[in-house]
């Protein structure tokens, strides 16, 4: 079944509504059990604020997350464009990834592929979350193209020459077989810390 990029927006703007209320459901179902907690703890974490403090964090992160994917999916069919950094002249795939996470979360990545791999975290496939960067090997060197996870087994990206921003399904054989590695981009950790004083 071929997704529309309209139907994907649906489907991602409704994720960014139910992610925050399933979060709370299971942290109330994990939480539920050990009603036996001291009033002396809930009273200290109460007194300094840090419930809050962490309800914000994760909403925070949550948003930005979402708001990345909801952005790039925007940029559906803006033209291929070596050395592209905006929809107005095309991007390449190093260039839209920049500039998604530039509009949206206010992170500038190196310009190039390889160098995005370089400043961010190495994680494995099994932890891939949307928003995590994706590398491909597609020019006989590790890390020479970048795309963004959206969820799903799939990543949005700007492929080639005479191509457009597109989502492709990552367990396609071309995609497979040419998969370098999964990053997470850590500026959301450096605001967490802010938020919460470490």
């Amino acid at each position: 079944m071929k997704l529309t990029s309209l139907f994907v927006i649906h489907i991602l703007r409704a994720m960014r509504f139910l992610l925050p209320v399933c979060l709370l459901i299971a942290f109330a179902a994990h939480a539920a059990p050990q009603q036996d907690r001291t009033e002396e703890l809930d009273s200290l974490l109460a007194d300094k604020g840090l419930v809050n403090q962490l309800q914000q964090v994760r909403q925070t992160v949550v948003d930005r997350t979402s708001d990345l994917v909801v952005t790039a999916i925007g940029f559906l069919g803006v033209p291929y464009r070596r050395g592209g950094n905006t929809a107005e002249t095309g991007f390449d795939c190093s260039g839209f990834v920049r500039a998604m996470y530039n509009q949206t979360v206010g992170y500038l990545l190196p310009r190039r592929a390889e160098e995005q791999a370089a400043a961010t975290q190495k994680i494995d496939r099994s932890e891939l979350k949307p928003g995590d960067l994706v590398f491909f090997n597609t020019m006989r060197r590790a890390f020479s193209h970048v795309g963004i996870y959206v969820g799903e087994g799939k990543f949005i990206h700007s492929p080639k020459p005479g191509a457009q921003v597109r989502v492709e399904d990552m367990s396609g054989s071309y995609w497979q077989r040419r998969f370098s590695g999964a990053r997470r981009v850590q500026a959301a950790q450096g605001e967490i810390n802010a938020n919460t004083g470490d």
